[in-house]
């Protein structure tokens, strides 16, 4: 299996689980851009055998296709962030939109390639602020860079797609996740990890929208899905689509919400301000997600609902600050989750 962005947060997870289930991976990404990084952590070089290099340069990208001829990709590799993209919209579009080109030129060229699953977000819709889910049919028009870039993707995708690999029997699916929490995310301007810096440090966590809503779930369900799906349209192409991946309709809270959940989990004092920002970039207040057709597809429900989320999220955390042995803490959240799964078990019921 080959992932591109094995070196971000929901790379280093899926690279630890596939290593876990026994796989040979193949990763290829930019070093990691935090310190720390999850990926150092987990000892990521030693799960997988890595490559260091950019999504923009298709040479570079096509010669690790053809010495691991993969037969099993998935496309993790981005630009993730809205404000980042706000502030470097051409390295943004580079990055999302012609990094998707390159991956599927290259499986475009590899033979051996049978499944690939591009990994976009719940942002690729044109968002009108509505009180429903969006649906898979919905219009796609992200608004700011990073979500107009991801919009851009999709539309790569079908393109190649429709184009070539559906005729040469590779199966093509968009995983539209909603936005993932867990342990070992260090990045800057997003909300958990954000809450696990100020508490980390006594201080008060800084919430600059707290009425906006998001489909906010613990990293493992979409690496799952993702999982699940490859999977499947291994065996049988006709289930190759669009799906979304998020968590049910009364999982979507707004952000106080999970930042007081997060400090109810932490305790030790934490606590959290609302700090409003005027002229700030635009983003969405509201962005719920339909998981409808993932569950009648696959039987795909969410395992671990917003609260259990958050308090693995937490006991991640503390463990790292405790220097205790992530590996060990790590796979024992996995195996938790898919025993949960498994039973069929539902956190919040």
């Amino acid at each position: 299996m080959l992932v591109t962005g094995h070196t971000g947060f929901k790379g280093s997870w899926l690279v630890f689980l596939l290593a876990k289930m026994g796989a040979k991976v193949c990763g290829y990404a930019l070093a990691p851009e935090t310190k720390p990084a999850l990926y150092d952590i987990l000892g990521g070089d030693g799960l997988c055998e890595g490559h260091v290099a950019d999504v923009r340069d298709l040479a570079a990208m096509q010669r690790v296709f053809d010495g691991f001829r993969p037969e099993i990709v998935f496309h993790l590799a981005a630009q993730p962030l809205v404000l980042a993209g706000y502030a470097r919209p051409v390295y943004t579009f580079e990055t999302n939109v012609m990094g998707s080109v390159h991956m599927l030129e290259c499986v475009r060229r590899t033979k051996s390639v049978k499944s690939v699953v591009n990994v976009t977000t719940d942002k690729v819709y044109k968002n009108t602020e509505r009180q429903e889910g969006y649906r898979e049919e919905d219009v796609l028009c992200g608004y700011d860079p990073y979500s107009n870039s991801k919009s851009c993707s999709e539309l790569v995708t079908y393109s190649y797609t429709r184009s070539y690999l559906q005729a040469a029997g590779v199966a093509v699916s968009t995983a539209r996740a909603g936005n993932v929490i867990g342990g070992g995310d260090f990045s800057d301007n997003r909300i958990i990890p954000d809450c696990v810096k100020a508490a980390a440090k006594g201080e008060a966590v800084v919430i600059r929208n707290p009425r906006s809503v998001r489909p906010y779930q613990h990293v493992l369900e979409p690496l799952a899905a993702y999982l699940t799906i490859a999977a499947a349209q291994y065996g049988d192409g006709a289930l190759a689509g669009s799906y979304n991946i998020g968590p049910d309709r009364d999982d979507c809270v707004y952000t106080e919400k999970l930042v007081s959940l997060f400090c109810g989990a932490w305790k030790e004092g934490a606590r959290y301000t609302v700090h409003s920002e005027s002229g700030a970039p635009h983003e969405a207040g509201l962005l719920m997600l339909d998981n409808a057709k993932v569950k009648e597809t696959f039987g795909i429900s969410p395992v671990w609902g917003i609260a259990e989320a958050v308090k693995k999220t937490v006991e991640w955390s503390k463990a790292y600050y405790a220097k205790e042995d992530m590996r060990r803490v790590t796979e024992g959240q996995i195996e938790a989750f898919f025993a949960d799964r498994l039973c069929g078990k539902n956190s919040k019921n």
